[in-house]
């Protein structure tokens, strides 16, 4: 009888306890200033657990890839670029400051809408383009500068009446 309750006793007391579903191939410890995680490696069942400080996932291997590129060099394009003024309710003046890129390629001024429909398109010949918004209702607008279909930079206009 007191075999039968020890008995009883251990099985009730070890059913609370889980065990790992499967065999990992490898795995170990990370710690940290936020605290410390034991891991494994080839876990085929998973779980997610969430908090308020973020999530954690056991049992799928979460991939970082880092992407080196060697022997493509862009060249990068040092130009100051000023839109004003800012907010605009007639005209908005566009000043390049350095007009030795312009003669070279294709530079392109197009303002687009909040939902990213094209308004105006106008083509930049000089350090200054005027670009007329008389015309225009009261609202925000994005205008971008291209040079040879690639975006240079991007402004928020906010046109008034």
């Amino acid at each position: 009888m007191k075999k039968l309750i020890l008995f009883m006793a251990l099985t009730v007391s070890f059913a609370g306890l889980q065990a790992q579903e499967s065999v990992a191939s490898s795995g170990g410890e990370a710690s940290g200033a936020g605290g410390t995680v034991s891991y494994s490696v080839g876990q085929v069942s998973y779980s997610i657990h969430t908090g308020i400080a973020g999530s954690v996932v056991e049992g799928v291997q979460q991939p970082y890839e880092i992407s080196v590129v060697i022997g493509v060099e862009e060249a990068a394009i040092s130009l100051q670029i000023i839109a004003y003024p800012n907010p605009v309710s007639d005209h908005l003046i566009l000043e390049i400051a350095d007009d030795t890129y312009l003669g070279k390629s294709r530079w392109i001024a197009s303002l687009y809408d909040t939902k990213g429909s094209a308004i105006k398109q106008q083509i930049i010949g000089s350090r200054e383009t005027t670009i007329d918004m008389s015309d225009l209702q009261s609202a925000t607008y994005f205008l971008k500068v291209i040079n040879d279909n690639k975006e240079i930079k991007t402004f928020k206009i906010i046109k008034t009446q």
